[in-house]
């Protein structure tokens, strides 16, 4: 260790390959949400001291220290992914929080072994967790032995000590005009702070007279910006002009959770209707049932006897549970392929690492306050910050904070969340969180209603998405209803009738019944074929990823899988599926969908979707890189065991062999060649359907050359989209206008069509086109026979297959292709086959 000029070499703790953060199979680590830094996959059996300094934290399962350098840096070591789930199994503490180390001391014996058999990932990231007072840089190693020299930490500059200013360091700053709807809230704020935290430069953002560093979603949030105001950005360090430029690029561009459909946003006007309250509709739905209220959790007096040590470490450890419950929540959101739902929750872990709030709690601990008051004091004053601003958005966006409060203090009082609903309960509260949301909505309640709150809340967004009537503002009479009191909930007009008549109550129950009606027909004829009006027979198929998936997608009348995405199966672990699991998994979802067929597309990773076990170059240009079936070209034998899997199903009538990133038609013989070789070898008489993705414009234009090779096509609208209109569908500030019913995409799925017809072929959509209701018309007319949909929309879809007549949408889909915008298609779609 050296430690010269401020700058502290640190040496490596353990021994083996050296990761970039962005590399770490864990969305937290790799998003640096918890901090710069790097990680090292094991290799040796004990973790030793980077630096001489003092132990200042110990994880409660002995998976993780921090240590603070004698400069004050301080460190993170967190030996492997997940392993704060193995309680403690596998690991052996050599010291204690407090104690004092030097460089080298061994601290924590690993069990190699058992960690890898249970946790998801032995990589250990090591954490510079303040970086608003040092920068990290690491050394260039692939890898390293204990105690070589591994990254330097040197410190930032400080705006009070002119002696410490490094005349070097450059500086870049730059005004910008914020185009986020509503300002910089908490998920605006978020994607600045990650933004920022990319970079070693340390940046702040001015506003009036105020500023405050990229790294504090609260400080940022507290600056009160608005939609169109303008700031000024300045960055500090060696890549200070690519910070700049990408702090730039994310203050000017909309977050792409803020393109939710938009609800009509109006004050609460007082009702002249006795026993109604009004308020504002932030998710539409009619629904009537008992009141219940929600209440919150009130601390006692705070006794003022407490040990420092002892409160700060139990405030951790509550810290430490509600990341772990949210870090679940996201797994689960993303999953279930909920977008919304999924970066909500990630502004709520982002602000948990808040220096800003943490920096609060445990200034309150040092002066004696409880575990359990600091931190309630330390939201409350941030929730203070921001209502201060008279700006309506950042006074819901203290609602993320109260979230996070009542998280905590549930943590630190040992108490789970214990409300219990009677089935079919309309729930009233002061102002729901979006945790709250979840449980309630988990327990079946059938609409919320708050006092206060807004209709572009975190809250009003979840309960959009998950279909829950929802009214905010209505007011603090709400909270003096009896409980119990049977009362009405129109969302749509935000409306809460307190004393319905009977005759109202009737009314709402027929309403609801005619949609449950529908609903219940729709899945009663589900299983049943889907015809057009003039006989013309549409497949609509399932989108899965498992065999369980496709058990579902059989139950809800599946005429088949339409796309089976067999990446589940090589994805986070640390070795490739062998042959014969790949069989098994695959014959297993042969068997949930009975005698209908199975479509399986061929391992589609590469690029933006890296494996740990199969390292790929690093590219500027993920999504126009290694993907898809170019991975068979750098990778031969991991589509040879995955076809050698595939052709030992049965029966392998049932299998049908698509491949993805097509863009030639020499990829296709290529393929086809190699199946025909694979059949001789296994003494195979019949060799599966080979289908294409037409996913890349260049596949669109080809399709009559590749139907005639191939037995089929299938239309994956996403990737067809993005590649088309050159936008990514990820991109913040583009999502909303990468929308397939875009005439061009029009253009090329009818010339896809043409093309497999002159080769008698059929072409099918497992894109998400294929689940929009609106888009089943234009489909359907413009030659799609197959669509390929989430389980739970196949009784609709197929509901809205038989009340089309195919000839008329033949006719009224090729006027389509003449429209000047995604925009004026959709209009015409809901004048030509209205979505009733």
């Amino acid at each position: 260790m050296s430690n010269n000029n401020n700058v502290l070499t640190l040496s490596a703790p353990l021994s083996g390959p050296v990761l970039a953060l962005g590399n770490v199979p864990d969305d937290v680590f790799a998003s640096g949400a918890m901090g710069d830094g790097i990680a090292i996959d094991p290799l040796n059996d004990c973790l030793h001291a980077p630096c001489d300094g003092v132990i200042i934290h110990v994880a409660r399962t002995g998976h993780a220290l921090t240590i603070r350098a004698d400069n004050g840096a301080e460190l993170l070591m967190h030996v492997g992914i997940d392993t704060v789930e193995l309680d403690g199994e596998g690991f052996a503490l050599l010291v204690e929080a407090g104690a004092r180390v030097s460089q080298g001391q061994a601290l924590l014996r690993i069990d190699l072994d058992r960690i890898a058999r249970q946790c998801k990932s032995l990589v250990s990231p090591i954490i510079l967790t303040n970086g608003e007072r040092f920068e990290l840089q690491p050394l260039a190693r692939k890898t390293v032995k204990v105690g070589e020299p591994l990254m330097r930490i040197l410190a930032r500059l400080s705006t009070g000590d002119e002696t410490a200013v490094d005349n070097s360091a450059a500086e870049a700053a730059a005004s910008v005009r914020v185009t986020h709807r509503g300002g910089l809230h908490a998920r605006p704020a978020a994607l600045i702070r990650k933004t920022a935290l990319g970079f070693s430069s340390q940046a702040r953002v001015h506003y009036g007279d105020k500023s405050a560093p990229c790294d504090s979603l609260i400080g940022l949030m507290g600056l009160g910006i608005g939609e169109g105001d303008e700031v000024c950005v300045s960055c500090r360090g060696k890549d200070c002009e690519a910070a700049l430029q990408a702090l730039i690029d994310a203050l000017s561009a909309p977050a792409k959770d803020e393109h939710t459909a938009p609800v009509a946003v109006t004050p609460r006007r007082a009702s002249t209707e006795a026993n109604v309250l009004q308020g504002v509709c932030a998710a539409p739905g009619l629904v009537c049932g008992p009141l219940l209220r929600l209440t919150g959790i009130e601390l006692p007096a705070d006794s003022g006897t407490h040990s420092v040590d002892d409160q700060r470490q139990r405030l951790d450890s509550a810290l430490e549970q509600v990341r772990s419950e949210i870090r679940s929540t996201l797994d689960h959101a993303r999953q279930r392929k909920h977008v919304e739902e999924k970066e909500i929750f990630a502004a709520h872990l982002a602000l948990l690492e808040d220096p800003a709030l943490l920096d609060a709690a445990s200034g309150a601990i040092e002066h004696g306050s409880a575990a359990t008051h600091a931190w309630r004091d330390a939201i409350q004053a941030q929730c203070a910050v921001l209502l201060a601003l008279g700006k309506p958005l950042f006074a819901e966006r203290a609602n993320d904070l109260r979230d996070l409060q009542q998280r905590v203090l549930r943590a630190l009082l040992g108490e789970a969340w214990h409300f219990e609903l009677p089935p079919g309960s309309i729930v009233s509260a002061h102002e729901l969180t979006p945790s709250d949301l979840l449980h309630l909505s988990a327990q079946q309640a059938v609409g919320i209603c708050m006092a206060e709150g807004g209709a572009t809340s975190h809250v009003a967004i979840l309960a959009r998405s998950k279909g829950l009537p929802c009214v905010v503002a209505l007011g603090a009479d709400v909270l003096d209803v009896p409980q119990g009191q049977r009362v009405v909930l129109d969302a749509a007009n935000g409306r809460l009738e307190l004393a319905p008549s009977e005759a109202r109550h009737a009314q709402v129950h027929q309403i609801r019944n005619a949609q449950k009606l529908r609903h219940q027909q729709q899945q009663a004829q589900a299983q049943l074929p889907a015809h057009t009006t003039d006989g013309v027979n549409i497949e609509v198929a399932a989108n899965v990823a498992s065999s369980s998936e496709a058990h579902t997608a059989f139950e809800n009348g599946a005429d088949g899988v339409g796309l089976l995405r067999t990446e589940f199966l090589f994805v986070e672990r640390r070795t490739a599926p062998d042959e014969q699991e790949q069989r098994q998994a695959y014959q297993a979802v042969l068997d949930a969908m009975g005698d209908k067929s199975v479509i399986i597309r061929t391992i589609d990773v590469g690029g933006d979707k890296q494996l740990d076990y199969l390292p790929l170059p690093v590219e500027a240009n993920p999504v126009l890189g290694l993907r898809g079936i170019r991975l068979a070209q750098v990778r031969p034998q991991v589509l040879d065991q995955q076809l050698r899997a595939l052709l030992q199903v049965t029966p392998l009538a049932r299998c049908r062999i698509l491949l993805p990133m097509v863009s030639e038609v020499d990829e296709l013989l290529q393929i086809r060649r190699r199946l025909d070789e694979l059949c001789v070898e296994l003494e195979l008489t019949q060799r599966p359907e080979l289908g294409v993705m037409i996913e890349v414009p260049a596949a669109a234009l080809m399709a009559e050359q590749l139907a005639e090779h191939a037995d089929f096509l299938s239309i994956g609208t996403n990737d067809l989209s993005q590649y088309t209109l050159a936008m990514d569908r990820d991109h913040a500030g583009l999502a909303a206008r990468v929308d397939a019913l875009h005439p061009a995409l029009l253009r090329l799925i009818a010339q896809t069509c043409a093309g497999a017809a002159k080769h008698a072929r059929w072409v099918g959509v497992c894109g998400a086109l294929a689940s929009d209701l609106l888009a089943t018309p234009v489909l359907v007319g413009l030659g799609v026979r197959e669509l390929s949909v989430s389980p739970p929309q196949i009784g609709e879809i197929k509901d809205r297959v038989r009340h089309l007549d195919a000839a008329q949408c033949r006719q009224r889909s090729l006027g389509l292709l003449d429209l000047s915008s995604a925009k004026a298609v959709r209009q015409a779609c809901q004048h030509h086959w209205p979505l009733s």
